[in-house]
């Protein structure tokens, strides 16, 4: 692959690039970059929507990178205020290990274990000790964390903001430091953090990295990030029915979105389903499948969900049928009409149009419980 196809490759659904000419020179170099994302093990599941980046992390592996996903055991006992109007509860050590654990398993769906360095990052962020993170803290002013969204909201409308979360973009940052990254991957909620990594680097005589953000992706709703508490999301451990179904519920616009963050097709070869809609998003549901499941239960997910499809609108069908044959005239009285006739016809066409109506209306309802379970 040419340089430049790399870096199309790379910045494939990217939101910021910063830079991309710092991006050029360092593969230009020809030597492996390093390339790290950093996970807070604050629940034990990842969804569909922590995906995006770890697959960008699988783009970086393909052409020949070295990959490090930091799982942050320190970092998570302070808690990332990303997007918080509170300070965030902190895990306790043994919640941090167990979520820990999942989270490899889970990352390896996607990630090449062969390939893939997994590191914690209490391993270099607890040997700095309290002389050491008083050092760290002098890297950085008040002034410019307060630039930070958030922060500067909770301060100007006088809600607290602990000490320890000032800490955090510092902490996450001296991951950088330690590491020597290259590039540092997060979603676009972390431009922040990772532009602190950038410049901390600079502050330690080490070459900055080069930042590179993904997309939010939306849950099932399309309005909000996808996300546990809101129940809008796709588990990656969910049954492949289950994943089958919720890809199925989504809009047709949103489709297109999970297609650019949730599998490795080009962008010209996504441009290929677009006038087939309903098999687009089929076939979705079965990449996203295969990738966490196999193909073998994609076909089976597949199958099942028009199985159970078809059979409910058969059932429909059936329950309906009577209904309509009441409400055709008998052929005995389809020659000459009373007064008496046209209003029993007129009441039978009346009849006939609710029963389509209702039936449409239950086939709608049905397609959605199926697309639910």
């Amino acid at each position: 692959m040419k340089l430049d196809e790399q870096l199309d490759y790379l910045a494939k659904g990217s939101v910021d690039l910063i830079d991309r000419k710092d991006l050029r020179a360092k593969i230009e170099r020809g030597k492996p970059l390093t390339v790290k994302v950093g996970f807070d093990p604050t629940a034990p599941d990842l969804h569909l929507g922590h995906t995006v980046v770890i697959r960008k992390m699988k783009h970086f592996q393909q052409l020949g990178h070295r990959v490090i996903f930091v799982i942050g055991d320190f970092t998570g006992m302070i808690g990332d205020p990303t997007g918080k109007k509170v300070t965030r509860p902190p895990l306790t050590h043994a919640e941090i290990e167990e979520n820990a654990r999942t989270y490899e398993r889970q990352v390896f769906k996607i990630l090449d274990p062969k390939k893939t360095e997994v590191r914690f990052n209490n391993e270099w962020l607890g040997e700095l000790g309290s002389a050491g993170m008083v050092k760290l803290a002098a890297k950085y002013t008040l002034a410019r964390m307060l630039e930070r969204d958030d922060f500067r909201k909770r301060f100007e409308s006088h809600q607290p903001i602990s000490i320890h979360e000032l800490l955090y973009p510092l902490a996450q940052a001296y991951d950088s430091v330690a590491l020597k990254a290259d590039v540092e991957l997060g979603g676009t909620d972390q431009l922040f953090n990772l532009l602190v990594g950038r410049n901390l680097m600079r502050e330690y005589g080490l070459e900055p990295q080069v930042v590179l953000t993904t997309p939010l992706l939306e849950g099932l709703d399309g309005v909000e990030k996808m996300s546990k508490s809101l129940n809008n999301y796709i588990g990656i451990t969910e049954e492949p029915q289950s994943i089958f179904g919720k890809v199925m519920s989504i809009s047709d616009e949103l489709m297109w979105k999970y297609y650019l963050l949730c599998t490795d097709l080009a962008p010209a070869e996504i441009d290929r389903w677009k006038d087939r809609p309903m098999e687009a998003k089929r076939n979705l549901a079965r990449l996203i499948i295969s990738d966490f499941h196999g193909s073998k239960a994609a076909d089976e997910a597949d199958a099942e969900f028009f199985q159970r499809a078809s059979g409910a609108e058969r059932n429909r069908g059936e329950e309906f049928a009577g209904i309509e044959r009441a409400a055709v005239p008998d052929e005995d009285h389809r020659g000459g009409r009373t007064g008496a006739d046209e209003q029993g016809s007129a009441a039978a066409g009346g009849a006939g149009r609710r029963s389509r109506r209702r039936r449409e209306s239950r086939r709608s309802e049905t397609n959605h419980r199926l697309s639910q379970r």
